[in-house]
């Protein structure tokens, strides 16, 4: 057996026989640990729930992922659920700390499916777990009732089943029964070698659309700063802190800085920019963006 099942099969068992708490003490704990960081008392919280963990990681073994990755997420899970546990709310602290074990597995799973992120949203997720199950159950109803469903109303039942966008599903099919590839993989056997990557359209800029497009940033140059010249010293500083900065100032920085409120910062800029406008009507569209 490798070390890394015994290590599992060792862990396993020792959560096994952790201490069931009764709600008195789970809830003596939890106070200890929310009022006081009594570390003591996390740890026998923790312990005592780890098989639960342990429980709701083994559900998720059909996606692929190693048995020792999902008890691990699970165990950070139950860590959160201790963390942000409320125990003047009423309830047990199991019914509570379920929810946030499965929550960091699937996060995890989905996080591992592909090379390529699948998505988290609460439809996503939705989708890639019950998907199949969906999906199957519609089917098996579908012939029963003698009727045959082609793709795009079968898409549209687990749609409506699921409570999520069709495009959505769409997308999550195309995920689920896809694989990941090398791009340095070859197309095929006739094909002498040729890989996937020589087939990628090459986005970047040809010379004569380089030397183009460096032309024209000049001229825009040119024209923002002849645009400038006709502003007063203060409209050119905003001008220059909210617009020409990596990081824009805020309206009420300015103000702090100038003396001014809020609203008068911009109203200055305003001004500013439509004499900015009027400079470069004559100069096209060009620039008209950066008075967005």
């Amino acid at each position: 057996m490798a070390l890394a099942n015994v290590r599992e099969v060792n862990f396993t068992q020792t959560a096994m026989k952790a201490e069931m708490l009764d709600a008195e003490t789970e809830l003596k704990l939890a106070y200890a640990w929310r009022d006081d960081r009594c570390e003591q008392s996390l740890h026998r919280l923790i312990t005592a729930y780890m098989r639960l963990a342990i429980s709701m990681a083994s559900k998720f073994k059909r996606y692929g992922a190693p048995m020792n990755d999902l008890i691990q997420e699970a165990g950070l899970g139950l860590m959160k659920a201790a963390d942000k546990f409320d125990p003047d709310r009423g309830v047990r602290f199991s019914t509570y700390a379920i929810w946030w074990i499965k929550a960091s597995i699937q996060d995890y799973v989905m996080r591992n499916w592909s090379m390529v992120r699948t998505g988290t949203t609460s439809s996503q997720k939705s989708l890639f777990f019950n998907m199949r199950r969906v999906q199957a159950r519609l089917e098996r109803e579908s012939a029963s009732a003698g009727v045959k469903l082609d793709g795009h109303q079968l898409r549209q039942l687990i749609s409506t089943e699921i409570g999520v966008p069709l495009r959505d599903v769409e997308m999550m099919e195309g995920r689920l029964s896809g694989s990941d590839y090398s791009l340095n993989a070859t197309q095929s056997s006739e094909d002498e070698g040729r890989e996937w990557i020589d087939a990628l359209e090459d986005e970047t800029d040809q010379a004569a659309e380089t030397v183009g497009n460096a032309q024209d940033r000049e001229k825009i140059r040119e024209w923002l700063l002849q645009a400038l010249v006709n502003l007063t010293d203060r409209e050119r500083y905003i001008v220059r802190e909210r617009k020409l900065r990596d990081q824009a100032r805020t309206l009420e920085s300015l103000g702090d800085e100038l003396g001014l409120s809020k609203e008068r910062v911009r109203q200055l800029e305003a001004a500013a920019f439509e004499k900015m406008r009027k400079a470069l009507e004559t100069q096209g569209d060009a620039v008209q963006h950066f008075l967005q």
